[in-house]
């Protein structure tokens, strides 16, 4: 018998540094980030969306009280997702709404047979019609799935101000301070025409919505802390709608 096997080896709130065997018997509430590897400026990092919605997602299961007497896990993130309007930009790598829908859906087919919730938490605006089909399809069948967004009231759309000061906050070190430019800071409403037929590329050239030039750590923590209060809030509340998305 290998004794190290049967060591106990803290896992904490990361599904991906527990065993199986530690799992078993249990039925945790498992969280999972879902993001994307696309373009953010010239500025943030591939997996910007991805940070974003891992940190929120374990700021979460730290604040959760355990569902259902089992404690909240966070899983390893989708780190890819719908960013087809990137595509012009370098580095960005898009799995399409059909795909991401499918592998969210055998993601809740096979998580659900032990842990006892699922809750995908969204750092990608292109990911919401794959999640919130998904996610219907997966209640329709039984299971008890939900999800959120990481959202904060008055953000611009991508890379700017928002975006950029909540990862001075959660990663300082990974800015490209000096790179920072201002982009198209006009209502999204208004670009989103010329978006559907060109991409972002056709209302920004550097890849931007909304202006990084002012964005601070100080204001990053306090839009990330209105992230993690409002995916707190809809979790603890288990509302979800038809579409599985949490009111």
């Amino acid at each position: 018998m290998n004794s190290a096997y049967h060591r106990p080896v803290p896992y904490g709130s990361e599904l991906a540094n527990a065993t199986s065997r530690q799992l078993q018997g249990t039925s945790p509430a498992l969280i999972i980030p879902v993001g994307s590897t696309e373009q953010h400026g010239p500025h943030l990092p591939l997996d910007t969306d991805t940070r974003i919605a891992t940190a929120v997602a374990r700021a979460l299961a730290d604040q959760l009280v355990p569902a259902n007497e089992s404690k909240w896990m966070v899983a390893p993130a989708i780190e890819y997702g719908a960013s087809g309007e990137h595509e012009e930009f370098s580095g960005t790598v898009s799995i399409g709404t059909s795909a991401l829908r499918l592998l969210l859906v055998e993601f809740g087919r096979s998580a659900s047979r032990w842990a006892s919730r699922l809750v995908f938490v969204n750092g990608h605006g292109g990911n919401v019609e794959a999640l919130a089909t998904a996610a219907a399809l997966l209640r329709y069948e039984g299971r008890d799935v939900g999800w959120c967004s990481c959202s904060a009231e008055n953000a611009d759309a991508h890379a700017g101000h928002t975006e950029t000061s909540v990862l001075l906050h959660i990663s300082p070190a990974d800015v490209w301070i000096d790179e920072r430019v201002p982009g198209n800071s006009a209502p999204l409403g208004q670009l989103m025409p010329a978006m559907r037929q060109g991409g972002m590329a056709a209302v920004s050239d550097v890849g931007i919505l909304g202006d990084p030039t002012t964005a601070t750590a100080e204001e990053g923590a306090r839009i990330f802390a209105e992230m993690v209060d409002g995916c707190l809030r809809r979790v603890t509340r288990w509302t979800p709608d038809r579409n599985g998305m949490l009111t």
